[in-house]
C-alpha cells in the first residue's frame, strides 16, 4: 500500500502562479512550486517540522518575510 497522498493547494490559491502545492510521502510532507509541476525542487519536512512552520504563518510570525 502506497503511503503517498495526491498533490494538493489551496483552495484560496489564485491563478497568479504563486501557489505550492503539498502532499504526504511515507513519514513526510513534500512541498512544491505548483509551476514546476515536479520539474523543480521538492522540499521535504517532519511532520512535527511542517506543523511548526504552519503555526508560524498563521500566527504571523513570518509576516516580515514577506516584505
Amino acid at each position: 500500500m502506497s503511503t503517498q497522498t495526491p498533490w494538493i493547494k489551496a483552495q484560496a490559491s489564485g491563478g497568479g502562479g504563486q501557489c505550492v502545492e503539498m502532499r504526504r510521502s511515507g513519514p513526510s510532507v513534500e512541498v512544491r512550486d505548483t509551476k514546476a509541476r515536479g520539474t523543480g525542487p521538492t522540499l521535504r519536512f517532519a511532520p512535527g517540522g511542517f506543523s511548526a512552520w504552519v503555526e508560524a504563518a498563521k500566527s504571523g510570525e513570518l509576516d516580515a518575510l514577506s516584505s
